[in-house]
């Protein structure tokens, strides 16, 4: 009866995005340059006592045109105007909010950068929130969800549940984290950047490369031609370590049985996944036995991070627009770098895109202190 019940109430589904990545300014550049195999990460220099390191930035320098034309003071920070340049498109020819709209913002770091300008009150993820929320016209209080690697596709799941409980007309969810000599060196210190670019599920991965990006996604219950209905989602903490996942991948696993369950679909049904592959040795490997139990070996699989790097608080909104993107398609969007199998369960990694129905996709992620979130995503 529980089951039935959750998948009975009412839809709700993502409608437009926006994101910008060092691959692009909006959705479809973005999805261009991967169906082209352009991957943005690069060798840079963040600080020079931490040397080189493989990164994917976006460029300065194409930001004052993106957001001159918005009634921003020019003394913001960084991340806002990353933020707010994701988000400005949603809302087109000075459109507000409306006072039934709700901003959820997601961030791992949020501006930690103000710290190292001695900006302590402008490192505080709130502030961040609510200068956003101002600008844009929110009357109702931001959310912060800032749950590790979780947070932008969490996002959604509360997104939706806000929207099932009537507290609201529509939500834009808003994800967003930039890199930084902190997050950088904290990497780093766990011995978890590799040296190369990355190569998600492959047995010569050498970790992951960090990356940044802002993404912006609108979500309501209004049902349109191109809509994807966010159709089950659950979230489980394995509890297992600080940073590393339960070896038998406990969470995720949970995570996906009861997404499917709400679904009320089958393993069969599921047509295409985009995984968190982070590129680690003991996340793609946890992955692998999470598919493995529930049946999804065979099933096409991608990670999209050889191409973004690891973009933390908006790594699962980004890839959750692109997953969106490809279901409206039909096009299954390929793993970049990977050549051999490197975890010790089968799994169906693509590496070239091909023209394939998608009906029904998952999307998973997780992040440090065990925290574990499923999404099932449906084309109606």
């Amino acid at each position: 009866m529980e089951e039935k019940s959750r998948a009975a109430m009412k839809p709700v589904f993502i409608q437009e995005s926006n994101m910008i990545t060092p691959l692009g300014y909006n959705l479809d550049q973005n999805f261009e340059a991967v169906y082209n195999k352009q991957s943005g990460i690069q060798p840079y220099i963040i600080h020079p006592n931490l040397g080189t390191h493989n990164i994917a930035r976006i460029d300065d320098k194409s930001l004052p045109t993106l957001y001159q034309s918005l009634p921003i003071e020019n003394n913001i920070s960084r991340i806002e105007k990353l933020a707010i340049t994701a988000l400005a498109p949603l809302f087109p020819e000075g459109k507000k909010a409306s006072p039934h709209s709700l901003l959820i913002l997601s961030t791992t770091k949020g501006n930690i950068q103000a710290i190292a300008n001695q900006n302590i009150t402008g490192s505080y993820i709130p502030s961040l929130a609510t200068n956003i929320a101002n600008l844009f016209g929110f009357q109702k209080d931001p959310i912060v969800l800032s749950n590790a690697c979780v947070s932008g596709l969490m996002a959604l799941s509360l997104a939706k549940r806000y929207l099932q409980m009537d507290l609201v007309k529509e939500v834009y969810v808003l994800a967003v984290d930039e890199i930084s000599i902190f997050v950088q060196s904290g990497f780093h210190s766990l011995q978890a950047l590799s040296p190369d670019p990355c190569r998600p599920y492959d047995k010569n991965r050498k970790g992951l490369n960090l990356g940044e990006a802002a993404v912006a996604c609108r979500v309501s219950t209004e049902k349109k031609n191109d809509s994807i209905r966010i159709a089950g989602d659950a979230n489980i903490n394995d509890a297992n370590h600080i940073s590393g996942p339960s070896r038998m991948g406990e969470g995720l696993y949970l995570s996906i049985q009861n997404a499917m369950k709400e679904a009320l679909i089958q393993v069969k049904n599921i047509d295409y996944i985009v995984g968190h592959g982070t590129a680690t040795i003991y996340n793609d490997e946890m992955e692998s036995i999470a598919f493995h139990r529930i049946g999804l070996s065979d099933t096409p699989l991608a990670g999209y991070k050889a191409y973004y790097g690891h973009t933390l608080g908006a790594s699962g909104l980004l890839e959750t627009a692109l997953l969106a993107a490809c279901m409206r398609k039909n096009y299954l969007l390929p793993t970049l770098n990977f050549e051999h199998i490197g975890t010790s369960q089968r799994l169906n990694v693509i590496t070239n895109g091909e023209t394939h129905p998608i009906r029904t996709a998952l999307k998973t992620a997780s992040g440090f202190a065990g925290t574990n979130t499923a999404l099932i995503l449906t084309k109606e």
